[in-house]
């Protein structure tokens, strides 16, 4: 009845099955037949259809503020539950978008298993929405996205840190040999791109549209250290997240970070995301606080820099 509750209230704030399908992790027609079996179980239509949208009847009303209060009494009896829990988490699942998992998660991963030597640190990568959807299913623990606030009143939203695109290119570069480096020098510049499909790719392609730029693209990589290392030998400049050129990668690969004013303009907040914080083990909320005040430390160091 639980879960039957969970997916008719998702319809209902849907309001459409194709939507509440979607968001569901479902096919359409398997959350119909879940909606009539639940249907013939009460005895009701909890649905009248109008055009393409569905509208409770007045039996379905009573279903939803029922479904409501279902999810507030699970809640508060997984808050009392969690009392009993230990604060010692041994598994952590963290869901990350493909940025993060390059950019973010190694050093988080690192300082965090460091700090506690027995804890197993999972992560699960997708999309920013996927990730969401994860968090509310209690599929991962907490989230690390690079996006803006998600707007959805079942997940809590906390900014971690502010990223920008910055221009990587080789410290023996041509184009370094001028003073003075602006958008337009980008016009005709050999160029490594990470692949489409993430938040700064897009970033990358609407600044380009924005300035009306055409660099000459020689490759297309979905990975930054790829871009790193084959930056000296394609004699190539690249746009990369600010959060991932740490002092060690350039001395490593000998890079130089010329300073355009227009790409800081390009800020990008990352989150740390979760769920309901009534469902929230003692153990991971003390992992989610320790998750927030590293990346403070991080941004205080940074500025300091």
């Amino acid at each position: 009845m639980l879960e039957d509750m969970r997916l008719f209230a998702t319809i209902v704030e849907q309001t459409s099955l194709n939507k509440a399908a979607e968001r569901l992790n479902l096919s359409q027609p398997a959350l119909s037949r879940r909606l009539a079996r639940l249907e013939a179980e009460l005895e009701v239509d909890l649905f009248r259809r109008v055009g393409k949208r569905l509208e409770l009847t007045a039996a379905g009303q009573v279903t939803y503020e029922f479904a409501l209060e279902l999810r507030r009494f699970h809640g508060s009896y997984l808050q009392k539950l969690n009392a009993y829990k230990s604060s010692e988490a041994h598994i952590a699942t963290i869901g990350a978008s493909l940025t993060t998992l390059q950019t973010t998660l190694p050093d988080l991963v690192r300082t965090m298993t460091e700090k506690h030597p027995h804890l197993e640190i999972k992560a699960v990568t997708g999309k920013s929405h996927e990730i969401a959807e994860l968090v509310k299913e209690r599929k991962v623990d907490f989230g690390i996205v690079a996006s803006s606030v998600i707007d959805d009143p079942a997940i809590t939203s906390v900014p971690l840190f502010d990223d920008h695109l910055i221009l990587v290119l080789p410290r023996n570069h041509i184009i370094l040999e001028r003073t003075h480096i602006e958008m337009a020098d980008l016009q005709n510049l050999p160029m490594i791109l990470f692949s489409p499909g993430t938040w700064y790719r897009t970033l990358t392609d609407e600044l380009l549209k924005k300035y009306n730029l055409k660099p000459d693209v020689r490759m297309e990589i979905d990975s930054f250290e790829a871009i790193i290392r084959l930056l000296s030998a394609c004699r190539a400049g690249s746009l990369l997240p600010r959060s991932y050129l740490r002092e060690q990668v350039l001395l490593d690969n000998d890079l130089y970070l010329p300073r355009i004013k227009e790409l800081e303009e390009t800020k990008r907040t990352t989150f740390l995301i979760h769920g309901d914080p009534a469902w929230i083990a003692p153990s991971t909320r003390f992992l989610i606080e320790e998750t927030t005040a590293y990346f403070n430390r991080e941004a205080a160091r940074y500025k300091e820099s």
